[in-house]
């Protein structure tokens, strides 16, 4: 053949007869000669796959012992820039899984699902919110173990880039940040503000002294880092990014730094002297050019190609399909993009975590972080998992590791609730409440060593002698009582309502719920939950609160062991708590709830909040680790807001 590219279509034409004969020559790799800068980066775009075989067996964290030269770029002429890991040629096949999605019992079985799929490459978020809970004081522990995930992976064969952010967005509630942040009235996040960075350089100071001895020149498998996340879309502060830079570089961060936008946004989030990459969901040639012209001899890296989306509640279950998934992996890799399929497995939202979006109207993300991704929420393969461990076998010299067994799922008896609590009886069980003038954000209340509440409830008290138009500013939903009669509700959109005319002095009840604070765009300045200013009946404010915490963590539930429960009524409406049993059998399995004919509220199972269910869809069923169950007698917990169901039924699969 008188060029390479010649011999790959004769080759192609021949199909394997003659590949067997220059095979040592398809295995060490190669790229064809190509005249024009785009045709380099394109020219195999339509070319099968099957033409290549990389070999990576020796590139994996335990077996590659020099550790002198990480991740890098090559260029050279008449071949595509590339990346080098260890001087040897490396093309990223990277998967997302955030291990504070995913419990940690199975953090192993979802690892060994990505090795078995393929993929040589982990990438996970870091939590900030999550991780410092209350300023100064941190939790790397349990689910958080950050370093004993990333560790996990370099065991099973799998090399990291880690995303650390500060800011993540992961469709998490605040992007990732501490809600402990909103207490400074002036507080502008993602910015060179004073309060912020100073905020930033504590929680890098404790995180990145983790997660130093785990970078590769350290024996460790995390061969690259991403600076913040997105700030392209963002773009508020021209010094910020590069003094997330210096942040990580100063603390002992020496592996390749990356940038993350999308195609739009690329330059405003690029950073002399890093690596950009881009996030997609398909394969467009336009979407690259912006980025060699930048970056011209650098290879291209797809931070987050998405293969699904998330969801948010009222709106549709979001599906991709699976054949367009494989085909556009199927032109990264014959182009020699190296890519990070965003999600390889979602997880699950437990508790509070969820974010929100806001195009004009508030929407939280929903419990579920299915994604439609390459594995289920619960961690079961797809058709796309099955095409991309096909495609990937055809390209790989070794054979892929045998799949995991699936966990097994079960249908456990259906349960009746024999007990309730109105919320009204539980006041007596909680903290002690805050006694203020005027009303207060969910954020800024005295309380936590005065880091305020970040998720969950509040419930806000007063007098009233008189009715009239009641106006409040509600952050994000409020329904509002007489006594304990439900008059109304307040939330986006909707900031009065009436009061009918009243004979004596009664309680005025605003209970609001943080239904996730929004993840991404300039709207997370705005995001401090509760009643937001004074409340006022025609015009006049109102004064004297006495303001509840309601934020539902297990401490709480152990008090309510000593409560005086209720036998259930047939039909209750408004705010109670709902107590029975799931009976698991010796050997629990994993299942999925399903709240039939209950309206809104969440599930705690043994203390454990598995999140929110809401009549309105898209998502019907909550996903209920087996490793969370006990055998036997499990207390099931529902606060349910609006008007009791009947039965909590389980079923052994997903309704999204």
């Amino acid at each position: 053949p008188q060029s390479r590219l010649q011999f790959q279509a004769l080759c192609f034409s021949w199909k394997r007869i003659l590949c067997i004969f220059f095979l040592p020559v398809i295995l060490s790799g190669f790229a064809p000669r190509v005249k024009d800068k785009e045709d380099l980066i394109f020219a195999n775009a339509q070319l099968q796959p099957a033409q290549y075989r990389f070999n990576w067996s020796h590139l994996t964290p335990l077996k590659l012992t020099d550790r002198s030269v990480g991740l890098q770029t090559e260029s050279r002429v008449g071949s595509k820039p590339y990346f080098t890991l260890g001087g040897h040629k490396f093309l990223i096949f990277g998967g997302s899984i955030h291990y504070f999605q995913v419990p940690r019992e199975y953090w192993r079985d979802r690892l060994l699902k990505l090795k078995a799929c393929g993929f040589n490459t982990l990438t996970t978020y870091v939590p900030w919110n999550l991780h410092e809970p209350q300023r100064g004081k941190f939790d790397f522990s349990g689910n958080l173990d950050l370093e004993a995930f990333v560790l996990m992976a370099a065991e099973i064969g799998l090399w990291v880039i880690l995303r650390p952010g500060p800011y993540i967005c992961s469709e998490m509630d605040l992007g990732g940040l501490p809600s402990w942040l909103l207490q400074d009235p002036k507080m502008i996040l993602r910015t060179t503000y004073k309060g912020f960075v100073e905020a930033v350089n504590k929680y890098f100071d404790h995180l990145i002294s983790r997660v130093v001895p785990l970078q590769y020149r350290k024996r460790g498998p995390i061969i690259a880092v991403q600076v913040e996340n997105e700030y392209g879309s963002f773009a508020e502060d021209k010094d910020y990014m590069p003094y997330i830079q210096k942040a990580l570089l100063e603390r002992g961060i020496v592996e390749l730094l990356m940038t993350s936008d999308d195609a739009k946004h690329m330059l405003k989030g690029y950073i002399e002297g890093v690596l950009a990459t881009i996030n997609m969901n398909t394969f467009q040639i336009n979407d690259f050019k912006q980025l060699s012209q930048v970056q011209r001899n650098k290879p291209i890296m797809v931070m987050e190609f998405w293969v699904g989306w998330f969801d948010t509640w009222g709106g549709k279950h979001m599906i991709k399909n699976a054949e367009d998934v494989e085909d556009t992996v199927s032109k990264f890799i014959t182009s020699e993009i190296s890519f990070n399929v965003y999600m390889f497995h979602g997880g699950t939202n437990f508790g509070f975590m969820n974010g929100a979006t806001y195009f004009g109207k508030h929407r939280g993300v929903v419990t579920s972080y299915d994604y439609d991704a390459v594995l289920t929420e619960a961690g079961d393969y797809t058709q796309k998992y099955f095409k991309l461990r096909k495609l990937f076998g055809s390209v790989v010299a070794v054979h892929l590791p045998p799949l995991p067994k699936l966990s097994p799922k079960a249908e456990y008896p259906a349960v009746k609730p024999s007990l309730y609590l109105p919320l009204w009886d539980v006041l007596q069980y909680l903290n002690k409440p805050v006694i203020s003038h005027t009303p207060v954000n969910m954020e800024s209340l005295p309380i936590n060593n005065g880091n305020g509440q970040s998720y969950g409830l509040v419930l806000y008290e007063t007098f009233i002698c008189c009715g009239g138009s009641l106006h409040a500013n509600v952050q994000d939903t409020a329904q509002v009582f007489l006594n304990e009669k439900n008059i109304g509700l307040l939330g986006d959109g909707i900031k009065k309502l009436n009061i009918p005319k009243i004979r004596e002095c009664q309680h005025l009840r605003i209970l609001v719920e943080n239904q996730g604070r929004v993840n991404f765009s300039w709207k997370i300045q705005d995001q401090r939950k509760g009643l937001t200013g004074s409340v006022t009946i025609d015009n006049i404010p109102l004064n004297g609160f006495i303001i509840y915490s309601l934020e539902m963590t297990m401490s709480f539930f152990e008090r309510l062991r000593s409560a005086t429960w209720k036998p259930v009524r047939k039909n209750y409406s408004g705010p109670a708590f709902y107590l029975g049993t799931l009976k698991a059998g010796s050997s629990p399995k994993d299942t999925f709830l399903r709240l039939l004919n209950w309206n809104y509220g969440f599930v705690f199972i043994n203390g454990r909040n598995l999140g929110r269910y809401s009549i309105i869809g898209p998502q019907e069923t909550l996903y209920l680790p087996g490793t969370w169950l006990h055998p036997r007698d499990n207390e099931i917990i529902l606060f349910e807001k609006r008007k009791s169901g009947s039965y909590i039924q389980t079923i052994d699969e997903p309704k999204l």
